[in-house]
């Protein structure tokens, strides 16, 4: 019975989209609204599922493990589970969508798109990946930088009860938690408008959360893992964004467009190089190959600086409240409430540091 009303959002946001001409093409609200539809269709009850003699014990055991982190986030976190993740859709792909990033040849501020629910983000998503590089391919027509990435994972922001995806269902299980503390985190907290906000926030929760329960339940050696993992991301990240305002310092310079695009490669290459430096140190980790084997462009930049900039101020301000969440989400709906520049200020007097 829950569905029907959600269908009728769907419905209203389909008949929203033809009024919303000067933003988007209704051609693009059309595939977003059959994809969340196809997913919708899909779900599969987990309770049933696992009652179902047909489905395979690894499967079952994933699930189990979605229904502990489901209460976990509710009553350690204080996230609002509500009937999220209560369902499992195979998609019957590597990907539930691919978002598409773009920023000018000489710029590092990604260009942004707006829609009716979230507001202006830096990406571009499709529920087809041919449709996503068809997309890609006509901005780097015109000049633009572009990036396109599979995402495996996304938050409805509580207009629909997201389920587990089978994107995701083969994951280990702290990164299984991540996501599901990451996503609901959305749902506590939704800044129109502020990507880096919204995902560095959700993603400081994410880490929180994780650590929390892998503590609880006494898996010190999948907290050391995780701990790893953790300290490669922020090196990869401080890595990135450092290199980021290399970039933006060579834009900023008066010189021919041609010479500017010499030391835009010449940036990129000594950014490798750099990113070999580190690796040495994680012990033959290479899972940062693959990002550093495309182009480096702006775009591509923009997608980890968007994640995580801001995360070691919430990480400050989760510190501040001694790790109380009621506490810790109030302040961020504060600071969230607050004009841009006042919001921005106020996170920098959290981390004088960072």
């Amino acid at each position: 019975m829950n569905r029907i009303p959600q269908l009728i959002k769907l419905l209203v946001l389909g008949a929203l989209s033809i009024f919303l001409l000067s933003c988007e093409t209704v051609g693009y609200y059309t595939q977003a609204a059959r994809g969340q539809l196809s997913i919708m269709t899909g779900r599969e009850d987990i309770e049933r599922l696992l009652a179902d003699d047909t489905v395979s014990a690894q499967l079952k055991e994933k699930l189990e493990l979605v229904l502990e982190l489901r209460q976990f986030a509710e009553t350690e976190m204080q996230l609002p589970v509500a009937n999220n993740y209560s369902t499992f859709v195979d998609v019957g792909r590597e990907h539930v969508v691919w978002n598409v990033f773009a920023a000018p040849e000489f710029s590092t501020e990604a260009i942004n798109w707006c829609y009716p629910i979230a507001g202006c983000v830096s990406y571009r998503g499709y529920f087809s990946e041919n449709a996503a590089s068809n997309y890609a391919q006509r901005l780097s027509a015109e000049g633009y930088d572009v990036y396109t990435g599979g995402v495996d994972a996304y938050s409805t922001l509580g207009w629909f009860d997201d389920s587990l995806l089978s994107t995701v269902i083969n994951r280990q299980d702290y990164q299984l938690a991540g996501l599901i503390f990451h996503e609901l985190a959305h749902q506590v907290l939704y800044v129109q408008g502020d990507t880096t906000f919204n995902e560095s926030y959700a993603t400081a929760v994410e880490r929180e959360g994780v650590r929390r329960w892998l503590k609880s339940k006494n898996q010190e050696e999948s907290v050391t893992t995780a701990d790893a993992v953790l300290s490669r991301q922020q090196e990869f990240v401080d890595l990135v964004i450092a290199w980021r305002e290399k970039f933006a310092e060579l834009y900023d310079r008066d010189m021919d467009t041609e010479d500017m695009r010499d030391q835009k490669q010449d940036l990129q290459q000594q950014m490798r190089v750099d990113y070999e430096r580190i690796k040495r140190g994680w012990g033959g980790y290479a899972g940062y190959d693959s990002w550093f084997a495309r182009s480096l462009n702006n775009a591509q930049l923009s997608t980890v600086a968007s994640y995580n900039s801001l995360v070691p101020h919430f990480n400050a301000l989760m510190a501040a409240v001694d790790g109380d969440m009621s506490a810790f989400y109030q302040r961020v709906k504060e600071i969230a409430a607050l004009p841009p520049e006042q919001r921005e200020q106020s996170l920098s007097e959290l981390c004088l540091d960072c």
